[in-house]
């Protein structure tokens, strides 16, 4: 094989490779590209969880106010509770007292 046949052949064999190498990245390209409907599938599905997300905050916001109201609720019971509490020890000292006078009373 002399110089120019050497020459040929490796430039076909470049040649082959570049090829190749176009072919596969073509390839590769036609395959991974993006579609028009699966962008504006996308786009849909990133719409749907900005919805979502806005639909939690607000469930949430919805849940803190609830809760809040809730408590103050809970307080305002407990604090009914403690004054008819109160009320229940303080008649039931007076109805003591007022058996103790009557028996005192009745027993002179």
């Amino acid at each position: 094989m002399n110089r120019t046949e050497f020459i040929f052949a490796t430039a076909i064999i470049l040649f082959v490779a570049f090829a190749l190498g176009w072919f596969a990245c073509w390839l590769m390209h036609r395959l991974t590209r993006v579609t028009k409907t699966e962008m504006d599938e996308l786009e849909k599905m990133a719409h749907e969880l900005h919805e979502a997300e806005e639909t939690r905050d607000q469930a949430l916001q919805y849940i803190e106010t609830r809760e809040a109201e809730l408590t103050n609720q809970l307080n305002q019971t407990g604090a009914e509770l403690r004054a008819a509490m109160e009320g229940l020890r303080d008649a039931r000292q007076e109805t003591e007292e007022l058996r103790a006078y009557v028996e005192r009373i009745t027993s002179e």
